[in-house]
């Protein structure tokens, strides 16, 4: 019988760079934890271009209570989803987006919801105030920027 591998939430592997005395430590973090959804959701926070179409400010949503690990949904696996949330990434009515990204957020670790949360704002920056967008595009240069440098 396989063992899975523990994937830490997006929610850690930000903490956990944030926290990271130099910068090539940060680096080796985040590239230790490259994932398709970290990097959409460093392009929706830092690219200029990548235009929010959820509500701006605070969401009324109810936290998932259970303890971490348990009954909640992953950022990683649900991150599919959210092409939605953007301009140009699908033709959905407004108020499907939102039931669809309250849906998830409800579903989700309340630190990773706290993370989505965060990104539809391009406010990530004020939690992880050590990742910068200069950090994100030296670690990952495969990422092409829409919006200026």
């Amino acid at each position: 019988m396989a063992t899975k591998t523990y994937r830490p939430l997006i929610s850690e592997v930000l903490r956990k760079a944030n926290n990271a005395k130099t910068k090539e430590e940060k680096k080796k973090i985040l590239l230790e934890n490259n994932t398709q959804v970290l990097r959409s959701l460093f392009i929706w926070n830092f690219d200029e271009s990548v235009v929010s179409m959820l509500p701006e400010g605070e969401v009324p949503y109810t936290s998932n209570p259970a303890p971490e690990g348990t009954d909640h949904l992953l950022l990683e696996n649900e991150g599919k989803k959210m092409f939605h949330f953007v301009k140009g990434g699908s033709s959905i009515t407004q108020s499907k987006r939102e039931q669809i990204f309250l849906a998830m957020l409800e579903q989700l670790h309340p630190d990773e919801a706290e993370v989505l949360c965060l990104v539809k704002d391009k406010q990530l920056q004020k939690k992880y105030t050590r990742i910068s967008k200069a950090l994100i595009q030296e670690t990952f240069p495969q990422i092409q920027w829409g919006g200026r440098s």
